[in-house]
């Protein structure tokens, strides 16, 4: 390659981190477009450098400085997305997968999550999750998880979100309702047993097992027509915090590496026991809003089957992956922990836009 993310780089990183992130991102999208991008480099490297001098100042600012810059947060994420994205299918131009295995691209990526994951675990303490009797903290967490407490951001949503809140509560979830159980796909492919058999049978259900009508996506986008708002994925894009984009992207990695099985595993489990609570905090708010049904129906769905599929995964994926993988079956419990704290920070960022969105309606109302 023409371009070496860790070598050319010679600026001053503390002036670049106030760059304009948008414009480097419109400029990565052109690049993402340019058929046969890694033979190319060598004729836009003016381009190739200026994104790299970005790219590199956000990733300074984000992970390395301290200073919680959620601008630069922002921009890696969705720059990892755009790059991640290009592992599924979406029905549209043919030549949009041009640079589907690009190597530039994946240097961009593995740059990007060279300083993103270990900045990621920091967040968790490794070392006493290691010491752990895996199946019984699974057991443990996995009762926990089923009917927690609420946190202040779940009673903001059932008892203060407005109908303007929930709409953009729909536009911000409809970036993974409108695509749902797509990443869990790319894991299903191996020998077959009973764990994997298992997923089979999640997937198929979020699939709506190959109905069209039933699949869970149709569902969402019946709940967006509801209030005549985009139906098609990623039509709310620039509406994802970071922290919602990271878990996504946390999602890719670990099913693109077959290392991190365990690790996935984990956090499907924390995902599917999990959703019943979060999914009754936007019923319980749909239904105080007087919402009709077909304004609240994925909720509901999903309340019903993510509880069935909470019990599957932690009876016939997870405590049979840690009996079969004695001396990594931490992970799981790695896995786990990082899906409910990012899912936790997501959530977080999700009540503060609803509210940052709810204000500026009062104000321009008023």
């Amino acid at each position: 390659m023409q371009s070496n993310l860790l070598t050319i780089l010679n600026f001053d990183v503390e002036a670049k981190t106030h760059n304009d992130y948008h414009q480097a991102e419109q400029l990565f999208l052109e690049l993402l477009a340019i058929d046969d991008l890694d033979n190319q480099l060598h004729q836009i490297s003016a381009k190739v450098r200026e994104f790299e001098q970005t790219l590199f100042a956000a990733i300074v600012a984000a992970y390395q400085n301290g200073s919680g810059d959620n601008r630069a947060h922002l921009f890696l994420q969705r720059i990892l997305y755009w790059i991640n994205r290009l592992k599924l299918f979406w029905y549209d131009d043919l030549h949009h997968y041009t640079n589907e295995r690009s190597l530039y691209l994946s240097c961009c990526r593995n740059q990007i999550e060279a300083a993103w994951q270990p900045w990621e675990l920091a967040q968790i303490d490794v070392a006493k999750l290691q010491k752990l009797n895996v199946k019984q903290a699974l057991i443990e967490r996995a009762t926990a998880d089923l009917d927690p407490p609420l946190s202040p951001e779940s009673r903001y949503i059932r008892e203060q979100m407005s109908e303007d809140g929930y709409r953009h509560l729909l536009a911000i979830a409809s970036f993974d309702g409108l695509v749902e159980g797509s990443r869990l796909s790319r894991i299903l492919g191996g020998a077959a047993n009973e764990v994997q058999c298992t997923l089979v049978r999640v997937l198929l259900e979020e699939y709506g097992n190959g109905r069209l009508s039933r699949k869970h996506s149709t569902f969402f986008a019946q709940m967006l027509a509801e209030f005549d708002m985009n139906t098609e994925p990623e039509g709310y894009f620039d509406l994802v915090p970071w922290e919602v984009l990271a878990c996504a992207n946390q999602n890719f990695l670990t099913t693109e590496r077959k290392r991190y099985f365990l690790r996935y595993s984990g956090a499907l489990t924390y995902f599917e026991v999990a959703g019943p609570a979060a999914y009754r905090n936007y019923l319980t708010a749909a239904q105080r809003l007087q919402l009709s049904d077909a304004a609240m129906g994925y909720w509901e769905l999903h309340i019903k089957e993510d509880e069935r599929h909470g019990q599957w995964m932690l009876d016939s994926v997870a405590l049979p992956l840690a009996t079969q993988y004695a001396d990594d079956g931490w992970e799981l419990i790695l896995g786990y922990d990082q899906e409910k704290f990012m899912s936790d920070r997501a959530a977080q960022s999700v009540v503060f836009s609803i509210r940052t969105a709810e204000q500026a309606t009062d104000k321009s109302t008023n």
